[in-house]
């Protein structure tokens, strides 16, 4: 699932042929296009709509060519990135892109009819994106120093920084995601009920309790190496140490 900014006939032909189903966010739906195979079909109520004709000669022509490019990127013999620039070089597309665009607008056209008809799939694909959108807003929390700029000069250094920035961002998510658990379990242990609707829209990625600023301790307290957890803001051990302190 992506944003409307990052669909286009060739990418919807790449994952149409791997068996995937690729799922942007139609901002602009009113200026959708919907194409056809046979010009002589009657589609019924879509027919003013399907004025567009695609060129299956493209997708014959091409296609023992696009199965050896959908099975090397199945394989991860080539990355995605070298293709699609070799494929449009020199903002020319090639004649094998040309017919993964053409495969690409019979897949398109599929999903715009879903998409105009099932508002439940429309629904789903925002939550997926508003997923994404918090991922990325985590990181940019976490990438506060570099003010979220990648400034290594080389290739190898900035695929250094950024995997650096995904390891904190997965140490987080795994974090948030071990104490919800334990934090739902403590709920229920002492007598409170967990709707599972409610604990479906949990979400791993907050990140306001962690100290991005400041000292960093990495000497952890013996409990904590011994698989303990730290405990939670109503536990009997925190009001106790809470009176102590007062």
């Amino acid at each position: 699932m992506a944003d409307s900014a990052a669909y286009s006939d060739l990418i919807f032909g790449l994952f149409h042929l791997q068996g995937y189903q690729f799922s942007p966010r139609l901002a602009d739906i009113g200026e959708a296009r919907l194409w056809r195979i046979d010009p002589l079909a009657n589609y019924g109520p879509l027919q003013e709509l399907a004025r567009h004709q695609i060129n299956p000669a493209l997708i014959r022509q091409n296609w023992d060519d696009m199965l050896r490019v959908a099975g090397s990127l199945k394989l991860g013999t080539v990355r995605v990135s070298d293709l699609l620039r070799t494929m449009q070089g020199s903002g020319k597309q090639s004649t094998v892109a040309r017919g993964f665009g053409e495969l690409g607008k019979v897949a398109k056209t599929l999903y715009a009819l879903r998409y105009f008809d099932d508002a439940t799939y429309r629904r789903r694909i925002l939550t997926q994106l508003n997923r994404g959108e918090g991922r990325h807003g985590l990181a940019r929390i976490v990438f506060h120093g570099q003010r979220g700029e990648v400034r290594q000069r080389y290739r190898e250094g900035q695929e250094d920084q950024l995997g650096a920035l995904g390891l904190m961002v997965n140490i987080i998510v795994l974090w948030n995601t071990y104490y919800m658990d334990a934090a739902l379990t403590h709920i229920q242990a002492h007598g409170g009920v967990v709707h599972p609707a409610d604990s479906a829209r949990l979400s791993p990625l907050a990140s306001h309790h962690i100290h991005m600023l400041g000292r960093y301790r990495f000497i952890e307290d013996a409990a904590i190496l011994r698989g303990e957890r730290r405990p939670f803001a109503d536990s009997p051990a925190t009001v106790t140490r809470t009176e102590e302190d007062g």
